[in-house]
């Protein structure tokens, strides 16, 4: 099953990226890959939302329960697609200068076991490329500032 676990300081309050990340429906504005969203419902509490992923001609739609404790915590519950098991969970800790850490965490399973063998050899690539996206659009969002986000893990 691939896995990415991975802590971040990052120059923002812990509600600055909370909202940042809980913004679905902007997600394909920001993030590589993500051709659209469309957000089912949505409360304080809870989301439920289509994504459509592509890359090169393969396109795969799949629907998340999105479970929100704000500003603390979002987690992922896969619902529907071409994962047989999707765990998502993004934690926020506000630290005492203004700024928060993020604790990122994603283990899923393809049914299909060619997309599962293509997604454990560029895991690590794709995951870069998405904190990339989260980190600029904070910096679009917020302002850039003195401190530059940090890994941790």
């Amino acid at each position: 099953m691939p896995a990415i676990h991975e802590v971040r300081r990052m120059p923002y309050s812990a509600e600055q990226m909370y909202d940042l990340v809980a913004d679905v429906a902007r997600y394909p504005e920001f993030l590589p890959w993500i051709i659209a969203t469309r957000v089912r419902s949505d409360s304080e509490e809870e989301m439920v939302a289509d994504m459509l992923i592509g890359f090169s001609a393969l396109r795969e739609k799949f629907t998340s329960r999105v479970t929100k404790h704000r500003p603390s915590r979002i987690k992922v519950h896969y619902v529907d697609g071409p994962l047989s098991d999707l765990d998502n969970v993004w934690q926020f800790r506000p630290l005492d200068d203004g700024h928060c850490e993020i604790d990122f965490s994603v283990e899923f399973t393809f049914r299909n076991a060619l997309f599962e063998k293509l997604a454990g050899q560029y895991l690590d690539k794709a995951f870069r490329k998405l904190v990339a996206g989260f980190e600029t659009r904070a910096e679009q969002l917020y302002g850039s500032n003195s401190s530059s986000a940090t890994s941790a893990a």
